[in-house]
């Protein structure tokens, strides 16, 4: 653990608040994207980031950091709040997102040039199998970073999931760690109406992963089931987070007309201000 790190709740608590109040006011002044995805998971990418992943925002391409691979795009303003404060970047470039020339676009692009960024996304269903490969690299060459995929319960109705899903349980990449986002919505409506999903552990489970299911807003929940992922022997881990769309501001909670909507500059306001009381009370 580095010495800007903790496994203080508190703490991270407080930092992902910070991270919320980034993405609202990133999104409001873009006037675009996607925020109920990014809100929910706010926590999971502190946890990540302030506290269990191996790296170094001064060194981005260091050789033994852990991969982390967003697979599900969209929800890049939660990524790009966690990289600048954690430090791979200006917080003020936050202002830039979705602006012609920035190097923050509405999905992340390593062409871009911002550091910090293991893959370029957008089309969903990708992420997995390139985390695969990245594992089993990381296995033929005997190194011992972790690689990391972040995947919303949507994008799991994609058939390629479950080709890299088996992939990884037969060449038994227990360096690898899957985080579904499950908050149960996706831009048409709830996931069991669109196409379901469940028994969802069950599913995983037969594909040969060891499966952890845990609340994706509880840090210490989250901090548990990745320490416990990163235990496991012989075989991949998927951690199956349950979160709230939208966490952190009642009236669009669970609301998956938010999936792909953004506040007004007023809304903002009042999002950030009932961030930050949410916050100050311990209602996180």
């Amino acid at each position: 653990m580095h010495p800007w790190q903790t496994e203080d709740t508190g703490a991270l608590r407080h930092i992902a608040a910070t991270i919320r109040k980034s993405v609202v006011t990133s999104l409001a002044e873009a006037g675009s994207g996607h925020l109920g995805g990014s809100l929910g998971l706010a926590d999971i990418f502190t946890v990540l980031y302030f506290s269990k992943l191996n790296h170094h925002p001064d060194d981005p391409a260091w050789p033994g950091r852990d991969r982390l691979i967003l697979s599900i795009g969209h929800v890049a303003p939660v990524l790009y709040a966690t990289l600048a404060h954690s430090g791979y970047f200006p917080v003020e470039e936050l202002l830039t997102l979705r602006k012609m020339g920035s190097r923050l676009q509405g999905h992340p692009g390593r062409d871009h040039g911002l550091p910090g960024l293991e893959l370029s996304a957008g089309s969903l269903g990708q992420g997995l199998s390139v985390s695969v490969g990245m594992a089993l690299a990381a296995k033929y060459d005997r190194k011992n970073h972790r690689i990391f995929s972040i995947h919303g319960d949507g994008e799991l109705q994609e058939g390629s999931i479950w080709e890299a899903a088996m992939a990884a349980s037969h060449h038994h990449l227990d360096n690898l760690v899957a985080i579904v986002d499950r908050n149960g919505l996706q831009i048409d409506g709830k996931t069991e109406d669109v196409m379901g999903l469940e028994p969802l552990g069950n599913k995983w489970q037969s594909f040969g992963w060891h499966v952890i299911e845990c609340d994706g807003n509880d840090i210490g929940q989250i901090a548990g089931a990745i320490d416990a992922a990163c235990l496991v022997s012989g075989k991949p881990a998927v951690i199956i987070a349950r979160t709230v769309m939208g966490k952190g501001i009642v009236r669009i909670e669970n609301d998956y007309r938010w999936h792909g909507k953004v506040p007004s500059r007023e809304e903002a306001v009042e999002f950030i201000k009932e961030i930050e009381y949410r916050i100050l009370n311990t209602e996180f």
